[in-house]
């Protein structure tokens, strides 16, 4: 059976639903059979940054209401045979969830796939809950200030006391991602460190992802960053992709400002 892992953030706006596209694709891309399911009903946001769009035909809500048959509902990706994507439902909301439905989807696909990739909704509510319900590990976003460190401890308790693992005297395994580091920031004081955040999580780290401008423009044009191999961003998500398929990759420090005549050798060929 494959790996399920719920990709959680408790704060909105924090990188997420881009951290798991890209995780996705960087999985694939290292020879393993991925799907990226979308669980924020009612806000589909997943299939533009994967450029799947126009290609949604059936959602998750269909297939576990057996209007349509997962083979039907998957979605090839164009940028590696071994990524699927599922959708959410756009013309729901959150209460159509259902435990045993869910369960039922989730093992089927892991019974397919290498990896089962969750994007779990912003905040605590049910959304949030079915999501991390029958997840084996969880991936936690967080950006380098205040209330994102708050809200995702708040999702992290949740998880701890909710998940179906933990009810069975089990463990979900925890890994953390520091979204948008700014170096400059981090040594002015005016971003929190990584050490800083370590501290009040207590999760172990699994990457941290510099700022990125071009994460932008990649997302508009359904192109996941980690396909730009000059993003230094797109590198830390391929280096997490690697860590996450078991393979050894030392953690990088992005959070040394570059040197001022490294930065303008950098800006000539811009």
């Amino acid at each position: 059976m494959g790996i399920i892992i719920a990709v959680i953030s408790g704060k909105g706006g924090v990188g997420k639903t881009t951290t798991t596209a890209n995780l996705g694709l960087g999985i694939a891309l290292n020879d393993k059979k991925c799907v990226v399911v979308d669980f924020d009903i009612g806000q589909r946001n997943l299939d533009m940054i994967l450029g799947l769009e126009n290609r949604v035909v059936f959602d998750m809500v269909q297939v576990m209401d057996g209007e349509a048959n997962l083979k039907q509902a998957l979605i090839k990706s164009k940028m590696s045979p071994n990524l699927q994507f599922l959708a959410a439902s756009q013309t729901k909301d959150k209460s159509v969830l259902n435990s045993d439905k869910i369960h039922k989807l989730v093992t089927d696909l892991s019974a397919e796939f290498d990896y089962v990739i969750l994007d779990a909704p912003a905040g605590i509510e049910s959304g949030y809950e079915h999501t991390i319900e029958f997840a084996d590990r969880a991936i936690v976003v967080v950006n380098p200030e205040v209330s994102s460190i708050r809200d995702a401890d708040r999702a992290i308790g949740i998880l701890d006391s909710k998940s179906q693992k933990v009810k069975d005297g089990s463990e979900v395994m925890k890994y953390l991602i520091i979204n948008r580091i700014n170096p400059k920031m981090v040594q002015s004081g005016e971003m929190l460190a990584s050490d800083d955040i370590l501290d009040i999580l207590n999760v172990p780290l699994i990457g941290k992802i510099p700022e990125d401008k071009g994460i932008i423009d990649a997302s508009n044009q359904g192109k996941p960053i980690i396909l730009d191999t000059n993003s230094a961003a797109g590198k830390a998500y391929a280096r997490i992709a690697a860590r996450l398929c078991g393979q050894e990759v030392p953690l990088e420090n992005v959070e040394e400002p570059e040197s001022g005549l490294m930065q303008k050798i950098k800006e000539m060929f811009v």
